[in-house]
């Protein structure tokens, strides 16, 4: 299996702001329901993304990338053993699957998806 990237999203300090501006420079539809507080991005292409507002803490806007993984923890374990940190620990989505994120030697942050199995087996 290789790991394409699976979701992307955008952290700004204000969503509303940055809903306005992404729906006029490309047109896409944005969905507020889905996950209250977490805005889904329908590009008119796979992957979507999405728009969520930034905690206080974070340092900066930025937009985080999120790479298709069949076992999270196994990866994660990896992660740490090649030298990087884990910052996000395994979190579940429901009805999606579980994510994480980590940051490599270099201070890079990544974000990993494991994603639910459907019934049939597939993801």
């Amino acid at each position: 299996m290789g790991n394409p990237i699976i979701h992307w999203e955008f952290v700004v300090p204000n969503a509303d702001k940055a809903r306005a501006f992404y729906r006029k420079i490309f047109d896409w539809r944005f969905d507020d329901k889905a996950f209250p507080g977490y805005t889904i991005i329908d590009t008119g292409a796979n992957p979507n993304g999405a728009l969520t507002t930034a905690p206080q803490a974070a340092p900066m806007a930025g937009l985080n990338t999120y790479f298709e993984v069949s076992n999270l923890k196994a990866t994660l374990h990896n992660v740490v053993e090649l030298g990087g940190k884990i910052l996000v620990p395994p979190t579940d989505i429901p009805s999606v699957g579980a994510y994480a994120m980590f940051a490599d030697p270099a201070g890079v942050a990544v974000g990993i998806l494991q994603p639910h199995k459907r019934e049939d087996g597939s993801r």
